[in-house]
């Protein structure tokens, strides 16, 4: 098996790479680039998201201008863009999935374990084949050893457009998850804040325990009960 061709890069890095990178993949037989990116590493409650985009190596990303970290963006400027990638999905100008691995998982295995899982997931949803694709991960990400030809990138959701959009979409997915699942759960106000531990959601996890939304590995230090709800 080769070795997974998968470094650490710096944005200095980037500048070099992207015209010549893909022609040369493409020569090589690669048609497809996939981002990768999580969303809800953090949270009190709820799943931890991946997002993957796929499209062509010659994929024209001012046709999604002004994407970047969904950290950075508004909740309208997300929605808006997200809009845009289901237009170019439904004209068959790229892919994308979302896979969630629930709090059960993260208590039981870890966030890594967690985020690991939902990643393989996606590029399985893709139909993504290790020799036709080349993947660009966020941050410490890594996908399955199979895929050879992968990099990860600090800081790759804000310089990365493929990554960007997968950060999005992972973003949009879960946060209309939490607001959906609210009504499950409505003293906790999981449609406001998506299941962080702002002081709103602190406060009421103090007054009423913990749901079966909630992490309770994330909330040791908050647990002042084990009920569900």
């Amino acid at each position: 098996m080769n070795p997974v061709r998968n470094r650490t890069r710096t944005l200095g890095d980037l500048a070099r790479s992207n015209t010549s990178n893909t022609s040369s993949a493409i020569s090589n037989g690669v048609k497809y680039l996939i981002g990768i990116d999580e969303a809800g590493r953090g949270p009190l409650a709820g799943p931890v998201s991946v997002g993957a985009v796929m499209v062509p190596m010659d994929f024209d990303f001012t046709l999604v201008e002004g994407v970047k970290d969904s950290k950075k963006l508004s909740e309208k400027k997300r929605e808006s863009l997200f809009a845009r990638f289901e237009e170019l999905r439904e004209s068959g100008q790229i892919s994308f999935v979302v896979a969630f691995s629930p709090a059960s998982i993260i208590d039981s295995k870890g966030i890594v374990f967690a985020i690991r899982s939902a990643l393989a997931a996606t590029l399985e949803k893709l139909g993504a084949r290790a020799d036709e694709c080349e993947i660009r991960l966020d941050g410490s990400l890594k996908a399955p050893e199979q895929f050879t030809s992968q990099q990860t990138i600090v800081r790759g959701d804000d310089s990365e457009p493929v990554i960007s959009m997968a950060s999005i979409a992972a973003k949009v997915i879960r946060d209309r998850h939490m607001v959906q699942i609210a009504s499950q759960y409505p003293a906790y106000g999981f449609e406001v804040h998506k299941g962080y531990g702002t002081a709103s959601h602190i406060k009421v996890i103090g007054e009423r325990g913990l749901s079966d939304l909630h992490r309770t590995s994330f909330c040791s230090k908050l647990l002042v009960g084990s009920e569900s709800v």
